[in-house]
């Protein structure tokens, strides 16, 4: 159940956020292995690519690649959620006097982020390979050819097999791992720093929007480089024997992002990062911490009925 309730909440957040996730996807892929200055920028700013690709693709465009990104979610966060509340009841992130262990919460956050990544990693292809695909007169990146979800699963997997599908995941570890970690450790840390304010009332949602919001600061600020390199890597065209035309793996594309583009190429698209997945955090962790109590209170009244 606890796998449930975190892939719906995060679906829930998708469904609000997914047009930023395909302007962020868009800005992290402009000027790929390239000097600044040295190509055109068809993206700005957010705002600018919410515009350019309303105007010459359509309103909809922004909602590209919604339905294997609803899966992912679904998956990935079910996954990693549900292992973390696994870890949290059985009281593995606590110290004797009940206080969040920053070490052990970290720990936690890795596993449970890990375990998602692995989960969705053939619906994150599959998302950012769609996402990414644009009329040619504002195409970033290299441009696949599919039309929706299934024939991206069919096509891949016929060219590759089951390995195909999950080409890049190794990627998505350190990505989802430092995001995972990141956000429920000051999610956690967040939430009992103002509990302890009593700025709120104990349990009121704004002790849940305001730990959300300080945690999506956080998160943006670790993730974005990984998130760089797990786009470009799941976005690359591959060869007739799988391999990637641009990137041998993390450290390689890390290298070539640095050499070419400079230290500012892994932080490319942070605001639009932000402006992601700062409202999915706390729309995630909202939608996340009140089915909790939902299904909490479903039990204790359920217990009730039978005793």
């Amino acid at each position: 159940m606890e796998f449930l309730t975190g892939g719906v909440s995060a679906c829930g957040a998708c469904l609000f956020t997914n047009p930023l996730e395909v302007v962020k996807i868009r800005m992290q892929l402009q000027g790929e292995l390239a000097s600044q200055g040295v190509y055109q920028i068809h993206y700005k700013n957010p705002f600018h690519a919410i515009f350019q690709i309303a105007k010459v693709e359509g309103i909809l465009a922004l909602q590209k690649g919604l339905v294997p990104a609803l899966w992912y979610q679904l998956c990935m966060n079910g996954s990693r959620l549900g292992t973390f509340h696994f870890f949290e009841d059985k009281g593995f992130v606590r110290r004797p006097d009940g206080t969040a262990s920053p070490a052990k919460t970290i720990l936690a956050g890795l596993v449970a982020g890990c375990v998602g990544a692995f989960f969705g990693s053939p619906l994150y292809l599959v998302k950012t390979q769609l996402q990414s695909h644009s009329n040619a007169s504002i195409a970033v990146g290299y441009q696949h050819d599919h039309n929706g979800m299934r024939d991206a699963v069919s096509s891949i997997y016929k060219q590759h097999g089951i390995k195909g599908l999950w080409r890049g995941s190794l990627s998505s570890l350190p990505r989802v791992s430092v995001g995972s970690a990141s956000q429920l450790l000051t999610f956690t840390k967040s939430r009992e720093y103002i509990h302890e304010l009593k700025i709120f009332p104990h349990d009121s949602w704004l002790n849940i929007l305001a730990s959300s919001f300080l945690s999506g600061i956080a998160v943006v600020l670790l993730m974005t480089p990984f998130d760089v390199i797990s786009t470009r890597i799941y976005n690359q065209g591959i060869d007739a024997k799988g391999r990637g035309l641009l990137y041998n793996g993390v450290i390689d594309c890390c290298i070539k992002v640095l050499r070419t583009e400079g230290p500012l190429g892994l932080y490319k698209g942070l605001l639009a990062s932000y402006f992601r997945i700062g409202p999915h955090s706390v729309l995630n962790l909202l939608f996340w911490t009140q089915l909790r109590k939902l299904q909490k209170s479903a039990e204790i009244s359920g217990n009730k009925s039978i005793s």
